[in-house]
């Protein structure tokens, strides 16, 4: 009875709250981006000035995907004996895989226009496989306009700034790839292998010195959160991104960006660790045990602590400096959208030599193509090919490498609403024959339905 009275007042509060909360979606906010299908294709809002200023105005958005999943993986490794609290069991035997549907993850934003020109952003994970409880994105304050000083021309029209916590900057993959449970921007179900991503607190300056080109520096602390212990390192993250984006006419547009971002030295460093939500593909090339980090007994995996499956990071945490060059093509339906990024750096926890750390390189290529076709894009088909190479493993001579194939099919039902299906082959080369991913792979069939609003 108890269940049924909370199911009871969840209910009616929601029919309660429901045009209420319509009313809210309904505001608009300047120089924003939409998080459904209107929000393709759009990298850094531009300055244009479309939405007259009425006063303080709050919008709620929300974004939630589900995926069915459908994949397989195997590898060859040697089988190895380990004990751990009087228990054998060999670290590279593989979870027993099977189909079923992944947890549904969501997203919820609040989005408040303060003063003419001037948003206030509140991100957060509702739910997510890193973090089920609701977990704070972060928070920042965008700056377009300077009503204080009674809106100067010269800053409405060629500068922006951006203070708080937020999604740094860096690269463009990053404004197409699934954040939890926003994928309505990703064509496809994963994000790339090695995953550019992460959350500082600091500050963006950009230009806007033509309508075509677009300018940025950033600062941050170079960490995911705040610290403010004494005798750790902490010294910030300083990047860039120069872009050229140009519109020939209704059915062609080319883009293209730089960038680059270094920390010289920071206790933890996550550009290519700092996601919070987890991979799309559930478990894949993960042990069926294994000892959790501090902890004396073994566990089985599971989708919380094996968070990342399908992912390399390269560990590059404490030194780390990386750039990538971003092109992207579109010819009326048909889009092209590639990326080179080279990184180098290293972490506390690698070998350590006489004269210091040795720095580790990690070169990623990604290209996709799409086609997009009926009258408002609503549909789409595509590919795209993924690898990365390197010493992605401190402790493990020489380079290896991972390659993605990736065959994809969309339907944006409105403009809210994206149904995709996939499917992915990745393969693990040049790996020990004592590590998991000896001659590993994983392939399948994904399918996903999100939304965004």
């Amino acid at each position: 009875m108890k269940s049924y009275n909370s199911l009871r007042s969840i209910v009616l509060s929601l029919v309660f709250l429901l045009p209420f909360g319509m009313m809210l979606n309904a505001q608009k906010v300047q120089y924003w981006r939409p998080y459904g299908q209107t929000g393709l294709h759009v990298f850094e809002p531009g300055k244009a000035d479309t939405v007259l200023f009425e006063g303080l105005k709050v919008r709620i958005g929300g974004a939630f995907a589900q995926q069915y999943q459908g994949l397989s993986h195997e590898n060859q490794a040697t089988a190895v004996t380990k004990t751990v609290g009087g228990v054998e069991y060999n670290p590279n035997k593989l979870y027993n895989l099977g189909k079923g549907f992944n947890l549904a993850e969501a997203n919820m934003y609040i989005d408040a226009q303060l003063d003419d020109g001037i948003r206030l952003a509140v991100e957060g994970y509702m739910s997510a496989r890193h973090h089920q409880e609701f977990w704070v994105k972060g928070g920042y304050i965008q700056v377009d306009k300077l009503p204080m000083f009674g809106n100067p021309e010269w800053f409405t029209k060629y500068f922006r700034a951006k203070i708080g916590h937020f999604e740094v900057n860096y690269g463009d993959q990053h404004f197409r790839r699934t954040d939890g449970g926003n994928a309505a921007w990703n064509p496809f179900v994963g994000n790339y292998i090695m995953d550019a991503f992460a959350t500082e607190i600091g500050g963006e300056v950009y230009a806007f010195p033509t309508k075509n080109i677009t300018a940025m520096v950033g600062l941050t602390s170079g960490l995911i959160g705040g610290d403010i212990a004494a005798g750790t390192t902490k010294k910030p993250s300083v990047y860039a991104k120069l872009a050229y984006d140009k519109e020939f006419s209704d059915n062609m547009r080319f883009r293209i960006s730089g960038s680059v971002y270094a920390n010289k030295e920071s206790g933890r460093n996550t550009l290519f660790g700092g996601d919070r939500t987890g991979s799309r593909y559930y478990l894949v090339m993960e042990a069926a045990q294994f000892v959790p980090r501090g902890a004396t007994t073994l566990s089985s995996a599971n989708a919380t602590d094996n968070a990342f499956s399908g992912r390399i990071n390269p560990g590059f945490s404490t030194n780390v400096t990386t750039w990538q060059i971003a092109p992207f093509v579109k010819l009326a339906g048909l889009e092209v959208f590639a990326t080179f990024e080279q990184a180098k750096g290293y972490a506390s926890s690698d070998p350590k030599s006489e004269t210091g750390f040795t720095k580790r390189k990690a070169t990623q290529v990604a290209v996709e193509g799409l086609y997009r076709f009926l009258p408002r894009e609503q549909v789409y088909v595509g590919a795209r090919y993924n690898t990365v190479k390197g010493q992605l493993n401190a402790r493990i001579a020489g380079d290896q490498s991972v390659n993605r194939m990736e065959l994809v099919a969309g339907w944006y039902a409105t403009k809210n609403l994206l149904l995709k299906g996939e499917i992915v082959n990745q393969k693990y080369v040049d790996w020990p024959t004592d590590n998991i991913f000896y001659k590993g792979q994983f392939n399948g069939f994904m399918i996903e339905a999100a939304v965004g609003f």
